[in-house]
């Protein structure tokens, strides 16, 4: 199917891939719009998958304030260049994941981070929880996989949802920086302080 350079400049501006690629995107997709951005978004999955064993040791430690200093944010974020490190998407992107730590309050980085003794007692209390609550003895643990799963997206920091856009994680958000940027990108960690607040 032939497709138009219209399409292709639509599908640019929309999604900021190559000419190239949204031309065979346009094309695999037989000129459907959506189906063609679905089809970028996996294969930039992809690239960001491939680049996910990359060593990144260069990046930016951004400084965040807010609430005329009643929180204060400062997270470590890599990359595998200098040159990336010092572009305007990479540090918006710092920025960007600084606030989400300041509006969000995370404890941990990803799922690996967790202690296994967390876990295990927010388990044990989602199990309590349940059986509380007159829930079938059969059904229990799915329910405290369920709670299991929840806990981790409420306190991971990539597994939060945007608090720009609700449909995206911040995992998602880097992952689209690595496909834009073409390196690899990780959170390395952070730390957040609420005035008066008790360190743990």
């Amino acid at each position: 199917m032939a497709v138009s350079t219209q399409q292709i400049k639509e599908l640019r501006a929309a999604t900021g891939a190559g000419i190239l690629e949204c031309r065979n995107a346009l094309e695999q997709a037989n000129g459907d719009f959506n189906k063609a951005v679905d089809f970028l978004r996996e294969k930039g999955l992809a690239k960001a998958a491939k680049r996910s064993g990359r060593e990144a040791s260069e990046g930016v430690i951004d400084l965040y304030s807010h609430g005329n200093g009643r929180v204060g944010v400062m997270v470590e974020l890599n990359c595998e260049t200098d040159f990336v490190a010092r572009s305007d998407t990479f540090r918006k992107l710092a920025h960007e994941i600084a606030l989400q730590i300041a509006a969000m309050s995370p404890q941990y980085v990803g799922e690996s981070d967790i202690p296994e003794d967390v876990l295990e007692h927010e388990r044990e209390i989602a199990r309590k929880q349940a059986l509380e609550e007159g829930k079938p003895e059969k059904i229990i643990e799915r329910i405290v996989e369920g709670r299991i799963a929840k806990f981790k997206k409420d306190v991971c920091l990539l597994n939060q949802a945007s608090i720009r856009d609700d449909s995206v994680t911040v995992q998602d958000m880097i992952n689209e920086a690595i496909v834009a940027l073409g390196e690899n990108i990780v959170v390395r960690r952070f730390a957040r302080w609420a005035l008066g607040e008790q360190s743990k």
